[in-house]
């Protein structure tokens, strides 16, 4: 298993809205990101909207996020999610995920 994490950016004034969201993730999408091989998938939001991202997967990131981007639900959470983050180019939030470099871990 590959180990990923990744940061976002949260726009401040939509923080609270954005950990509501999360508190009721779409079924359907929780079975997708299963499917496709998301697994231990963690999210933590820092005050400021800074948000690390952590999840294992047999792939890599690219292979991960291709793989839900081939699913329909993936493709209306990530619209319905875009309003959420800071993003320069109006880029779908599955598309802007900054990969973190693992320099350390402990069994």
């Amino acid at each position: 298993m590959k180990r990923v994490g990744f940061v976002l950016k949260v726009k401040q004034d939509k923080i609270e809205e954005y950990k509501e969201h999360h508190r009721h993730v779409w079924p359907e999408m929780l079975e997708a990101l299963r499917a496709t091989g998301w697994h231990n998938y963690s999210l933590f939001l820092r005050a400021d909207g800074l948000l690390f991202g952590y999840f294992e997967t047999p792939h890599d990131l690219a292979t991960a996020a291709a793989k839900m981007a081939e699913t329909e639900v993936n493709t209306r959470w990530q619209e319905f999610m875009a309003p959420y983050f800071e993003s320069p180019d109006n880029a779908r939030p599955d598309q802007m995920l900054v990969e973190l470099e693992e320099v350390f871990h402990l069994d």
